[in-house]
């Protein structure tokens, strides 16, 4: 039996080697802690939460929740490690950090198939069964072996991001579909202020707090420049905005026959059109300010953010077609990647990619074919929208429902139960594969 590779014990990495392991192939797992630590990693042991003891809502109404759910009945070393140390928190599953990362580092050391070796990797193997889980720090001697592989443009080093919206949640009877100067379909959505609803807005985003940043982060902002920040771009002047991303010119509501003072345009996010972003709003703002200023945009009022605006330090992968479903390289399916580096956003995310590419790299060493998650199911829908991207630049996303296939029929009781009946449907798929997604 072959031995896997896995390079880095974050939650992808330890989720990709406790299932390798779980299915007896043995796995060498590669960690730089405790000899050397990226910059936002202060303990020395495995799966280190940095920011957050919260991994996000447990209701099945919740994309994260439905993710979660999976991921325990295919039996995730890291949910049974949150549920094991979870703290009081309402409806959200949070944890005791440190209780957290000791349950993990101690099931990982102490798993007979795993062998931790506690070494920096700066290369990879070009023929051996190989999981990179290095995280969007990873250092830039493997990025560089890494982008000998991808190509140039292949690896991003920053991730700064628009919001990104449910369609069903945007005001229609506000916002209107047009394209500047009727030039091709009307393929954007246009939500129009007049000078007053702008005057409320621009006073509120020039004031609005920013995000607290790493101070890594702030040396990557201040060299940054293909995309400024939307509150930026606002404090420069108070018609900048007007004559850049809000500019009204050759936007025509039909309804009235005229242009606006300035309108927000948002562009379609995936095929399917469930999800749309706010063209040229990236932005470092705190995620609740950008969910206070930015539904002061008439049509915007009640929208649900699929995800909110970054602008960070953030190494990964252009997966779309070099990826496949399992996380595999497509043209080295000994290869293979996990976690945030591979355009999924977010703790649980990232540990559901290393589950996901940690059952496929053991399949490889046992000669089994390889597996992929049902798309209605949401670890299906995220590797399914890491191997085939949206419907623009590819852009590192969270779990949303926005990824998933829409019901075939109508759900009464609102948005929750909508949600609750596809997750009833992803689970029902789920069940149908379980025992060979356990092999």
């Amino acid at each position: 039996m072959p031995t896997v590779t896995v390079l880095g014990a974050g939650l992808a990495g330890c989720e990709a080697a406790w299932q390798i392991a779980s299915r007896g192939v043995p796995v060498r797992l590669f960690e730089m802690k405790p000899h050397k630590k990226t910059p936002a990693h202060h303990e020395d042991s495995f799966a280190e939460l940095c920011c957050s003891n919260s991994l996000r809502s447990d209701a099945l109404s919740n994309a994260v929740g439905l993710l979660k759910e999976e991921m325990r009945r295919v039996g995730s070393l890291l949910l049974e490690a949150a549920d094991a140390t979870r703290v009081p928190a309402g409806s959200a599953l949070a944890v005791d950090r440190t209780l957290f990362s000791a349950y993990v580092t101690e099931k990982i050391k102490n798993h007979p198939l795993i062998t931790v070796v506690e070494e920096e990797a700066t290369s990879l193997d070009s023929e051996g069964i190989t999981v990179v889980a290095t995280g969007p720090l990873t250092s830039d001697a493997l990025a560089d072996k890494i982008a000998g592989i991808t190509g140039e443009e292949g690896l991003h080093f920053f991730d700064a991001v628009a919001p990104i919206v449910d369609f069903s949640s945007i005001n229609m009877d506000v916002a209107f579909f047009a394209s500047r100067y009727d030039k091709g379909d009307a393929d954007y959505i246009n939500c129009p202020m007049t000078k007053e609803q702008y005057d409320v807005f621009y006073n509120e985003l020039i004031h609005a707090r920013e995000a607290d940043l790493k101070d890594f982060d702030k040396k990557e902002l201040k060299v940054f420049e293909g995309c400024m920040p939307v509150e930026i771009m606002a404090r420069r002047g108070y018609d900048t905005l007007r004559y850049g991303p809000l500019k009204p010119v050759g936007l025509i509501d039909p309804r009235v026959g005229g242009e606006y003072y300035a309108v927000v345009q948002l562009r379609k996010e995936n095929k399917e059109g469930t999800m749309y972003n706010l063209v040229g709003f990236q932005t470092h703002l705190a995620f609740p300010e950008q969910k206070r200023v930015f539904s002061l945009i008439p049509g915007l009022e009640n929208a649900l953010f699929l995800r909110y605006g970054v602008m960070h330090r953030n190494t990964y992968l252009q997966s779309p077609g070099f990826l496949d479903s399992t996380y595999a390289v497509i043209d080295r399916p000994n290869l293979f990647f996990a976690g945030q580096m591979t355009g999924v956003e977010g703790y649980i995310e990232s540990a559901g990619s290393g589950l996901v590419a940690g059952i496929n790299a053991a399949r490889r060493a046992r000669g089994l074919a390889p597996f992929s998650f049902p798309r209605h199911t949401m670890l299906g829908a995220m590797a399914a929208y890491v191997s085939g991207g949206g419907m623009g630049d590819f852009l590192p996303m969270n779990a949303n429902f926005g990824l998933v296939e829409r019901l075939g029929h109508k759900v009464r009781g609102g948005k929750a139960k909508r949600n609750e009946a596809l997750s009833e449907r992803a689970l029902e798929a789920l069940s149908l594969v379980l025992a060979e997604c356990k092999e």
